[in-house]
């Protein structure tokens, strides 16, 4: 049997038995209206402001904070449908990079779509190591401290276009996380990512993530002097616009992760000895990207399995530090004794890998040489159909689990449904279970 698996804008086919075949996971379909619709009512309804409409009114320069080319956010859409509102206002545009590189050209015209050559001049890349474009806000409990780029500083009205799905750590994406990390300084942010070592800093969790709370807390600092429209959008698996809120921030992305949640949390039967992690466009843009493909499949994988990255990493490796910090460790238990001995900005990005590779074996298709993915204990292959059968050999006659779009969707386990006030395991329960199970846990309602 033939599967199809998308692979830098094509796909690759790899042939199985069907008996090797488990489960192939994409996120959940939903119902989609057309988009202008779903657009134009998010904006004429939003929380707390009465229209987008209203909230332009005015005299006053706007400043657009927008999404750089890692994420799907469908923001020259969204700009093409504001156009005729904003084309006579006093605008700036600004690409929150975080600590990413500044956009390429082909990909400010992936941002921007047809407008680019009109807003050229009137864009610009956030730079989070330029101290002199960056200004001191405040200092959260955490002890962050906060510098944002000055042209938001400085801007009375802005409005921000984001997307909202799963993030390996902050929870979800979207909300103000395009502040920060997307418009902070260089130490703010790598302050702020420290916390994703947490145990509790993780995918679909937002309340008690230390990662969002200081995310909220460094927005507030300036959110309470500036009138901030935010723009929050939640695509499908096809990219297609699903849902959009619009208006206050925190409101908005609390809505929008609700929904969220529907399209990207995914039900599977059970995990597998083997998962086939896809990293699809724009996510497959480089490693340090693509990580987020592998933390997400970890969840459908048995201890001792084979996790197997297909990613183009089209722009190589992305940040150096956490390829760095692998590649001089000795075994991943090393990674975690370098870590605690100073945290850089990556170093949680190795550390998530390290906690998997202590677990099971990562095994890599991608475009980056095999000799450098051997350097941080990832398998390196460069075909994909040799590498699928690889695992076969070491794993034995298995049920290969694929996750298609493993960068957003969050697999969780079937809940097994019993009879009411019944004991899952008949009239009686081991007693060595039940030390390890939860009351309620043997029971349904």
């Amino acid at each position: 049997m033939q599967i199809k698996i998308p692979y830098w804008g094509e796909e690759l086919t790899v042939s199985l038995p069907e008996q090797n075949i488990g489960e192939i996971v994409y996120p959940n379909t939903v119902e989609i209206r057309p988009e202008k619709e779903v657009l134009f009512d998010a904006l004429n309804s939003p929380v707390d402001f009465k229209s987008f409409d209203d909230f332009a009114k005015g005299n006053e320069p706007i400043l657009f904070i927008i999404n750089d080319a890692t994420r799907p956010t469908p923001s020259a859409r969204i700009i093409d449908l504001l156009w005729d509102k904003i084309l006579n206002k006093s605008i700036k545009f600004l690409v929150a990079t975080g600590a990413h590189r500044a956009p390429s050209k082909d990909e400010y015209l992936e941002i921007f779509g047809y407008h680019f050559r009109e807003l050229e001049k009137k864009i610009f890349s956030h730079d989070s190591k330029n101290e002199a474009g960056n200004v001191f806000v405040g200092v959260t409990k955490n002890g962050t401290e906060v510098f944002f780029n000055k042209l938001v500083i400085e801007a009375e009205k802005i409005v921000y276009i984001t997307s909202v799905e799963p993030h390996y750590f902050a929870g979800y994406t979207g909300g103000a996380k395009s502040f920060l990390p997307g418009i902070s300084g260089y130490e703010t942010i790598e302050r702020n990512h420290e916390l994703a070592l947490n145990a509790t800093a993780k995918a679909l969790v937002t309340e008690g993530n230390p990662v969002r709370d200081d995310i909220k807390e460094a927005y507030d600092c300036i959110a309470k002097d500036k009138q901030i429209f935010s723009i929050q959008t939640v695509l499908n698996k096809d990219h297609k616009i699903y849902y959009c809120a619009c208006g206050e921030t925190h409101k908005a992305f609390k809505l929008a992760c609700e929904k969220a949640k529907d399209v990207f949390s995914v039900e599977i039967r059970d995990r597998a000895d083997i998962v086939v992690a896809v990293a699809p466009y724009p996510m497959d843009i480089d490693l340090y990207q693509s990580q987020k493909a592998i933390d997400n499949s970890k969840l459908a994988l048995n201890p001792n399995g084979i996790l197997i990255l297909v990613s183009s990493c089209r722009k190589g490796i992305g940040g150096e530090s956490f390829i760095k910090l692998l590649s001089e460790a000795r075994n991943p238990d090393e990674v975690f004794d370098k870590i605690e001995k100073g945290y850089k900005l990556g170093y949680h990005k190795a550390a998530k890998m390290a906690e998997i590779m202590k677990w099971a074996s990562l095994w890599a298709y991608t475009n980056l040489k095999p000799e450098l993915l051997n350097r941080i204990f990832i398998k390196g292959y460069t075909n994909l159909q040799e590498a699928i059968e690889a695992t076969l050999k070491e794993k034995g006659n298995e049920k290969i689990l694929f996750m298609m779009d493993a960068s957003l969707t969050v697999p969780r386990i079937a809940q097994r449904i019993f009879h009411k006030r019944k004991f899952i395991h008949g009239p009686t329960v081991d007693k060595k279970v039940k030390n390890h199970i939860k009351l309620d846990d043997l029971f349904v309602d």
